[in-house]
């Protein structure tokens, strides 16, 4: 018998994305593994278990797995329920839960966090933040155009002539770029903001044209480094006057396991004229935008803050899609002939797995929960 791949109902708030869908399920099995999943994991994303010809749905899919691939992190209960040396795969939330950590790490649980995933040419098919992330920035900047009063594009009417909304997305990643993408295919004129100088040609390879504030912080990674409070001072006195003149904001800016660094403040939001919108893509990690709350609209001077959680969920067939292949392309390194074979002189593995054998094995991880610095 091959190896057993599993995945469950996703139960976390807001979440309905699955973590294997059919067409991985088949892809899988051609592998050498057998599929099962729990009744109705993929409902929620448009997957009933009738389109899952190659994969057994059954009421509990994780005793007895090989492998369990996830969305959210699982809770305890789930956790309990896998056996010793199982294998999980997912966004785990490393830095979120300490105590989730030390439970995978007593199970002997081997789990690989793919938040942790190395950012390399290699890596980038089974880069879960970029894949979530474009699904993340369509969804805002549409998310903008409904909660706005205005026209995105400009518009030759019988009624007179209209101005094409002025939008600004701050940060160039991911879901900043693909943001600047949706507004300009909405017809917004659209700016785009990030302190790392390098992603200029990027913003104007798609039509925007680049803010430069003159504060730079390029970091390692392709991420940017957090600014010095001179630099950040200076950063937010040029972006408030800038935004007095702006119609929609959208933030994307975050640093991976840390809180979200705070661009907007409260007096730049009520500098901004009555109807102007903010979408805040970091509510969730705290906010870009001081005045975010995480799943609510706030209203300021006429000025509406929102802050949407778990954006890819709402594109939950594409998301799951593209999430689902990039679990799959992690997994296929370590599938051999339907049989799991760990090879730790891998780097994608290696520094993508957060426990192993009883271990924490991500080192700041590890620091993190046994109290060092």
């Amino acid at each position: 018998m091959g190896v057993i791949v599993a995945t469950l109902r996703e139960t976390a708030p807001h979440e309905r994305r699955v973590a294997l869908t059919p067409e991985i399920a088949k892809k899988l099995g051609a592998l050498g593994a057998e599929v099962c999943i729990e009744s109705g994991a993929g409902d929620s994303a448009a997957f009933p278990d009738s389109l899952y010809k190659d994969a057994r749905a059954v009421a509990d899919a994780i005793t007895g797995s090989d492998v369990l691939l996830c969305v959210q992190p699982p809770g305890d209960e789930a956790i309990g329920k896998l056996k010793e040396g199982a294998v999980l795969i997912g966004m785990l939330a490393p830095h979120a839960s300490p105590d989730r950590v030390k439970r995978l790490r007593d199970r002997k649980i081997t789990s690989f966090a793919m938040e942790l995933l190395p950012r390399t040419t290699r890596a980038q098919a089974m880069d879960i933040l970029s894949s979530q992330a474009g699904m993340a920035g369509y969804k805002a900047v549409l998310i903008a155009a409904q909660v706005s009063p205005k026209f995105f594009p400009m518009l030759t009417t019988a009624a007179g002539t209209i101005r094409p909304s002025k939008v600004l997305i701050v940060g160039a990643g991911v879901a900043g770029l693909q943001a600047i993408a949706t507004a300009r295919r909405l017809g917004a004129q659209v700016e785009g903001f990030d302190v790392r100088p390098e992603v200029k040609e990027q913003i104007e390879s798609l039509g925007a044209k680049f803010l430069d504030l003159g504060v730079s912080a390029a970091g390692a990674g392709g991420y940017a480094r957090q600014l010095t409070p001179e630099e950040l001072a200076e950063q937010q006195r040029r972006l408030g006057e800038h935004v007095r003149n702006v119609d929609v904001i959208v933030t994307t800016a975050a640093i991976p396991g840390r809180k979200a660094p705070r661009i907007i403040t409260t007096a730049m939001v009520e500098g901004m004229k009555p109807g102007s919108v903010i979408v805040d893509l970091a509510a969730e990690t705290g906010g870009n935008c001081e005045l975010t709350i995480a799943g609510e609209t706030v209203v300021r001077n006429g000025v509406s803050v929102v802050g949407p959680v778990n954006l890819p969920s709402q594109g939950a067939v594409h998301a799951s899609e593209m999430y689902a292949r990039n679990l799959f392309n992690f997994l296929a390194l370590m599938l051999k002939d339907g049989a799991l074979n760990l090879d730790w002189n891998d780097e994608l593995i290696a520094q993508t797995c957060l426990t192993h054998g009883g271990e924490i094995r991500h080192e700041a991880t590890r620091k993190a929960v046994d109290g060092q610095a």
